[in-house]
């Protein structure tokens, strides 16, 4: 007979699971349940890396957007938005600012911003790779298709995030506009890769019409696509939306959801996001005891922070970059784990111990 312990067994021990049992688990899990998923999830975690928390500078190089999702502040309709983008010249000074303080990895996140052609991107990516040749680039710059991902791969970028957001194309079709595909989407991830990318998919939780038949295929499609890197967070209204008077994404059913991901997929590199820091204080560490393993630290100038609004309340502190690195060190110190800088590349084998 199925109850909450046995499926928890069994990703414990074949990190799998069906579609039945993970919208079983997901609908009917208690709070005894949730601290041994939790648990096991934690101790997953420590055997494939130890107590270490790779660390990656967050770069918010461009407010401007082409589409227009319905959630996120960002939309191209939203009049309000405040529109920025940073010049190369900027990108390589907040490149700067992370490698002094040890950083490894630059993440270069953006709306889907046609100035950022394919030569003026490859060319910001050499110029990384040039002056910080042993660091790793991570590009976030939504659909822009097989070609353009080839050559900003031959250019040196390392590692691409591109969040699927919702596995079923039904659901899909009712956060974006026609003109927008969850097919072509999850399309693409496997191009990323094919191409050779350390790819990063990932989803909201509790966004609008989702299902708990909706979170149980997503947690499938990224088994099934076996990702590198996986970002996972609540979803958090905007303002500007026609989504603003709903109810945010379950912090709790955020934290299971994390542990159900460590469990299937045990060597996947798994943030612990600002959205989870956004919506309760001590969210990233939280996120840490239940299976992740990376955080974010915004590398961003401190001036534009606040403009890259996807949701509201944002953490935007406006804190120095050193200060924030710091002050996350100090946050996960007090639950046991330490920062590191290293790349932290995806390895097929356990970094600590064996599984």
């Amino acid at each position: 007979m199925m109850n909450e312990l046995s499926v928890i067994e069994k990703l414990k021990t074949t990190h799998n699971a069906g579609r039945d049992e993970l919208v079983f688990l997901l609908n009917n899990i208690t709070g005894n349940g949730r601290e041994a998923l939790r648990k096991a999830a934690q101790e997953t975690s420590l055997r494939q890396f130890g107590n270490k928390i790779y660390i990656r500078g967050l770069i918010e190089i461009s407010s401007y957007c082409k589409n227009d999702c319905y959630y996120c502040g960002l939309r191209r309709s939203n009049k309000n938005a405040v529109r920025y983008r940073l010049t190369e010249e900027q990108i390589l000074s907040c490149c700067e600012t992370g490698a002094a303080l040890g950083f490894r990895t630059f993440v270069l996140q953006g709306g889907e911003d046609g100035y950022y052609t394919d030569e003026r991107m490859c060319g910001i990516v050499r110029k990384i790779k040039d002056r910080y040749p042993d660091c790793a680039i991570t590009l976030s710059l939504g659909e822009r298709g097989e070609e353009s991902f080839k050559k900003l791969f031959e250019a040196g970028a390392d590692r691409y995030l591109l969040r699927h957001e919702t596995a079923d194309e039904a659901h899909y079709a009712k956060l974006h506009p026609e003109s927008m595909s969850g097919a072509y989407r999850k399309e693409l991830l496997y191009k990323l890769k094919e191409i050779g990318f350390q790819t990063g998919a990932g989803f909201m939780v509790g966004s609008p019409f989702q299902t708990t038949e909706n979170l149980a295929d997503d947690l499938l499609f990224i088994k099934r696509l076996a990702p590198q890197m996986c970002g996972i967070g609540p979803f958090i209204p905007h303002t500007d939306t026609r989504f603003r008077d709903l109810a945010q994404g379950s912090l709790e059913l955020t934290l299971t959801l994390l542990s159900i991901i460590r469990l299937m997929n045990p060597r996947v590199l798994l943030p612990s996001t600002t959205a989870l820091g956004t919506i309760h204080p001590k969210g990233r560490e939280m996120g840490i005891l239940h299976g992740a393993n990376v955080v974010m630290p915004n590398l961003s100038p401190a001036e534009h922070r606040k403009d890259y609004a996807i949701y509201d309340n944002k953490i935007c502190t406006g804190d120095e970059a050193a200060e924030c690195v710091r002050c996350l060190a100090a946050r996960m110190r007090s639950i046991g784990y330490q920062t590191v800088t290293d790349r932290g590349d995806y390895s097929e084998k356990p970094i600590a111990g064996q599984l």
